[in-house]
């Protein structure tokens, strides 16, 4: 793996900008509802603003994947980083939500952090080294993730502005990191032209679909994503309805899950994939997702859901697998403009599928079963899974 050492601080770059957003997950709804003075509002609010985000992210993501494919990836992960970091600040002092949304929706249009990481990795890592390498990044993400909510618990009894205070010195923090000891990956091209073709999220995506095999993985890729989000926007219902499940078991069900996904992605995916194969790796980590899935819809003990739980774990090589095949399938200085339309597809599903999920799942608890929502999910990753054994593993073509 070339450029370890830029990979070791990128990682750490990773974990501290996950950490920083899982300090606000449990005093996000505390928050909301002292400055709307309403539950029914603060809900209302809090899903207009994670759609914002969404959408702005869909409209800029592929600008700044071209602009760090024009400019280099530092700073368009800088100006990320520290827009971030503003917005969290606007979270902490702000009286109105009116104000919340203009900050929310700027960040939105900034986040660039999945489009350069990923850039980033395929930029200083070889082919054959990918899927470690983001099976790391996906350890790092897990890992801040599990630290922040904890952290975010404990400022938040003691003020529940102090977290988002906590996660914007964070963001200034990481990108001061970034700033002093994060290198360049590659170098930008002046050349490299910033046209509204491919600028625009519909052009760019358009772009990225009408290749033969980048255009099979997007589409795989989106049907994991719905997947994925499918179960995590139901999650937490879903083992208070079926299981009676109490806070405490539910957190302790999450943290078990997420630190034991740390530890696979960051010592075995990497083996795995060297050994299958990209494509095979990818291909089993999707089946073995869609088991997961089909086993939810049906469980009635919580023990057979702890074992499903880890059969889910070990389908999330199939994530780092795809990722490397995806960074493969394009030029080199195209990396930030296709992970940017990437991202913005990925965009789509995080602005959709939480609410189709969470009415779908309303409308079952009363006229079907809870688990129908799982099994429409295990039917869209089996689509994905279906997608990647049918992509031919060949050479990039130019993005056209």
């Amino acid at each position: 793996m070339r450029r370890a050492p830029a990979l070791t601080v990128l990682l750490g770059t990773v974990f501290l900008d996950m950490l920083g957003l899982g300090l606000i997950v449990p005093v996000v709804p505390a928050l909301m509802t002292s400055i709307t003075e309403d539950v029914a509002a603060a809900v209302f609010w809090s899903g207009l603003l994670g759609s914002v985000y969404g959408l702005l992210q869909f409209v800029v993501s592929p600008l700044l994947g071209r602009l760090s494919d024009r400019h280099g990836r530092r700073p368009v992960l800088l100006a990320s980083l520290t827009c971030l970091g503003v917005d969290w600040l606007a979270h902490a002092a702000s009286p109105s939500p009116w104000t919340l949304l203009v900050f929310h929706a700027a960040a939105g249009a900034c986040a660039a952090t999945y489009t350069v990481v990923n850039a980033y990795i395929a930029d200083v890592t070889e082919p054959g080294s990918r899927a470690q390498a983001y099976g790391l990044i996906g350890a790092a993400f897990g890992l801040g993730f599990v630290a922040g909510p904890v952290l975010g618990g404990l400022l938040g009894a003691v003020d529940v502005r102090l977290p988002f205070v906590a996660a914007a010195l964070l963001c200034f923090a990481n990108a001061a990191y970034g700033w002093f000891v994060l290198p360049e990956s590659r170098p930008g091209d002046p050349s490299t032209p910033v046209t509204l073709r491919l600028a625009n999220p519909i052009g760019a995506i358009a772009a990225v679909l009408r290749r033969p095999v980048l255009g099979r993985l997007a589409r795989a890729r989106f049907c994991a994503d719905v997947a994925r989000m499918t179960h995590q926007s139901t999650w937490t219902f879903y083992l208070t309805h079926q299981f009676a499940f109490s806070t405490t078991q539910i957190g302790l069900v999450l943290a078990v899950s997420a630190l034991a996904g740390v530890v696979y992605q960051a010592r075995a995916v990497g083996p795995v994939v060297r050994r299958l194969g990209d494509k095979r790796a990818a291909v089993l980590g999707s089946l073995l997702g869609v088991a997961s899935l089909c086993g939810t819809a049906f469980v009635s003990v919580p023990w057979l859901l702890y074992l499903l739980c880890a059969v889910g774990v070990l389908g999330s090589l199939g994530g780092a697998a795809a990722q490397s095949w995806i960074s493969r399938s394009m030029r080199a200085d195209e990396q930030g403009t296709v992970q940017g339309a990437l991202t913005g597809i990925g965009a789509v599903a995080e602005t959709v599928v939480p609410i189709t999920a969470g009415l779908a799942f309303g409308w079952s608890l009363t006229y079907a079963s809870p688990g129908l929502v799982y099994l429409g999910a295990a039917v869209i990753a089996a689509g994905s899974a279906l997608l990647l054994a049918a992509t031919p593993d060949v050479a990039p073509r130019a993005m056209k």
